[in-house]
């Protein structure tokens, strides 16, 4: 493992200047306007980023949902959670409404049941007139109440049908809304999560790390064959990271070309050895264009790590897995660098995007 310390390392505060710019131009800070002009910033999508400026210093929020909808999936999903929020709340009504049907059907039922006991007891409570005449009022009211009972359950088992249709259509919209469109893996939201939930435990602290991986030259292969071929390209890199960890790993896409993987159970030799093993196996991966024969490769990635035993919190884990990367990638790219204490602590950059 190639291994090199930068004695300078400038990390660029991406989250505080994208902040800024919503802030001139009026921008609501909420997490989809944020994942926009962040994507406009780092210059993964040019299109993205004309369209954006394109809109001047007064978009509306619904031309900035519009232009989500067209580059970003998971922001369909604003409006449509907002429909099942709709119908869940309809659900329930309906449900609640049935509840209170048959809790009158059955205090009108036990009202019934206190006057007969009271005819019954009363001084002519021996005439068999009488008893035959509550007799046929109980049993009507009794299979009226049975009935209404099986009709009861009948539609609250149709109920329990539709709220499940409906918690499936909403777990299906909160992991396309944790899911990034291009390549599948966990977006910036869902990384965010699950590093700020890794210090909720401290028994975990030795034995999670955090990886950090950048595609070398990325912004040279998008100005070479063009931005269509770039995004192949990431959705292949993606691939190839995913089938070379175990399933329990988040792997996720935090920015144009940066990727991340939160590692649960390994000290921090097994740690590197999974970088080193994701860093090998693209760089033997082929990049070529099997209808045109033009070879896009090789690919490589620099890899920074920290394990969370080194760090006090998210934030610091985050800057200086980042720092690692950093070294690696002014160490010559194409290498896995761990942390050390000798290298330049900058927590400038902010690794929480999505803030609640």
């Amino acid at each position: 493992m190639n291994t090199a310390v930068a004695q300078k390392v400038q990390v660029p505060d991406i989250a505080a200047q994208v902040t800024y710019a919503m802030r001139i131009m009026g921008i609501s800070p909420i997490p989809r306007n944020y994942e926009l002009f962040y994507e406009a910033y780092i210059g993964s999508n040019p299109k993205l980023t004309r369209e954006l400026a394109a809109l001047g210093s007064k978009a509306t929020q619904e031309e900035l949902d519009e232009i989500g909808s067209q580059y970003f999936g998971h922001h369909h999903g604003v409006t449509a959670m907002d429909g099942v929020h709709t119908r869940i709340v309809g659900e329930l009504e309906g449900l609640l409404r049935l509840l209170r049907q048959e809790q009158t059907s059955l205090e009108s039922y036990n009202r019934l049941l206190d006057e007969t006991v009271v005819r019954i007891t009363g001084k002519n409570a021996t005439s068999m007139d009488l008893i035959r005449s509550v007799i046929g009022v109980l049993t009507e009211a009794t299979g009226d109440t049975i009935s209404q009972g099986k009709v009861m359950v009948e539609n609250v088992a149709q109920k329990s049908l539709e709220m499940e249709s409906v918690r499936k259509e909403l777990d299906e919209y909160k992991r396309i809304a944790s899911t990034d469109s291009l390549t599948q893996l966990a977006n910036r939201r869902a990384f965010d999560d699950k590093l700020s939930a890794i210090y909720n435990s401290t028994m975990a602290h030795n034995v999670t790390g955090l990886i950090l991986a950048d595609i070398d030259h990325f912004k040279k292969i998008n100005d070479t064959y063009g931005h269509p071929v770039g995004d192949k390209i990431l959705a292949s890199v993606g691939s190839v990271i995913r089938a070379n960890v175990r399933k329990d790993i988040l792997v996720a896409r935090t920015g144009g070309e940066e990727f991340a993987m939160i590692i649960e159970g390994n000290n921090e030799e097994e740690v590197i050895a999974i970088a080193e093993r994701v860093r090998v196996a693209l760089e033997h991966t082929p990049f070529k264009n099997s209808k045109t024969g033009v070879n896009y490769g090789p690919i490589t990635i620099s890899l920074g790590l920290c394990m969370a035993s080194s760090a006090e919190g998210p934030g610091e884990l985050y800057s200086k897995a980042d720092i690692a990367l950093y070294c690696a990638k002014n160490g010559g790219r194409n290498r896995t660098m761990p942390f050390e204490d000798g290298m330049k602590k900058d927590f400038a950059k902010n690794w929480l995007i999505y803030r609640r």
